[in-house]
């Protein structure tokens, strides 16, 4: 008897066994990746921290400092626009990161202005310092907190190898979140800007931000350079704006956002503009002016990221 029992328990362990193993070889061979998006929402790397005491340190505080400046109620009448990007929102072509269309639109505008942009970021690319990909942008700029009248995402070229369905994924994820987070707001989207050759990769990119985005929102607007053709003064880098041709484009935008009944507000609000531009090999200053460049905030050498003097 006692080795019948014994051939009984036996055989019930390797029964086990193999159903773990079952068990793990599917996880491991059919089980989603974190870095394979599904259309429910983005992986955690891909939002971002959650808030500033999951941020690094002193970045933190400073984002949550600037952001204090914008909140609602501190300048009555004076809409908000958040704007994050690529290198062309960090000013990559400019002789200043204060000279990037966006900052230029965001004074053209009169509003308060949040501005981030990460070189190299994508919907899926995290770019320079792996602060992006854009929805880790969107995530720092706390748009629940800032309520901004209107959201402007720039990315796209830097995907270009991203397969497209991935990619109309990721876009749909990240407007989709963005609606969640500022349901009020109008999303408007800057999408794939040309090299200098026109490579297949890159409209097939666009076209999946593009389907992306009217996916997650019907009612975004889309603003694309590479099927309109935007032509624009370009630094020595072929590809990047000059400084006039970061008017240019700021221009350009200003007009298309006019055409949907997003005007400049009054002047003489006093606005508040705060830029975070990550630049390579720069020395970390932070400013944030008003117009007629009074300094409201200058903490230099604490953000690891440089802060653009806007106003």
């Amino acid at each position: 008897m006692a080795w019948r029992g014994f051939r009984r328990l036996a055989a019930a362990a390797a029964v086990s066994f193999l159903v773990l193993l079952v068990v793990t070889s599917a996880q491991a061979i059919g089980g989603p990746s974190p870095e394979t998006p599904t259309r429910g929402s983005l992986p955690p790397h891909a939002a971002g921290p959650k808030g500033p005491a999951q941020g690094q340190g002193r970045e933190a505080a400073l984002l949550t400092g600037c952001e204090q400046q914008l909140l609602p109620g501190r300048r009555p009448g004076v809409p908000t626009v958040a704007i994050v990007g690529a290198s062309f929102t960090a000013g990559v072509g400019a002789e200043d990161p204060a000279g990037a269309w966006a900052v230029l639109l965001a004074r053209q505008l009169h509003w308060n202005a949040f501005v981030y942009g990460v070189p190299g970021a994508g919907y899926v690319h995290p770019g320079l310092g792996r602060k992006g990909p854009v929805s880790a942008e969107v995530t720092r700029v706390h748009l629940g907190a800032l309520q901004p009248s209107l959201i402007i995402v720039q990315a796209g070229h830097d995907d270009m190898s991203v397969p497209p369905d991935q990619e109309l994924i990721r876009v749909e994820q990240t407007v989709a979140m963005i609606r969640a987070q500022a349901p009020a707001a109008q999303i408007a989207l800057v999408t794939v800007f040309a090299g200098r050759k026109h490579r297949p990769a890159l409209y097939r990119i666009d076209q999946a931000i593009v389907a992306g985005a009217y996916a997650a929102d019907p009612g975004v607007i889309i603003m694309d350079p590479l099927a309109e053709g935007w032509q624009f003064p370009r630094a020595r880098d072929g590809f990047h704006p000059s400084p006039q041709g970061d008017m240019w484009i700021a221009n350009k935008v200003a007009g298309v956002l006019q055409q949907y009944g997003l005007r400049p507000a009054p002047a003489g609000l006093d606005p508040a503009l705060c830029t975070i531009a990550v630049r390579p090999q720069s020395p970390p200053v932070r400013e944030l002016n008003r117009p007629g460049w009074r300094p409201a905030l200058d903490s230099p050498s604490l953000l690891p990221v440089p802060v653009a003097r806007v106003g």
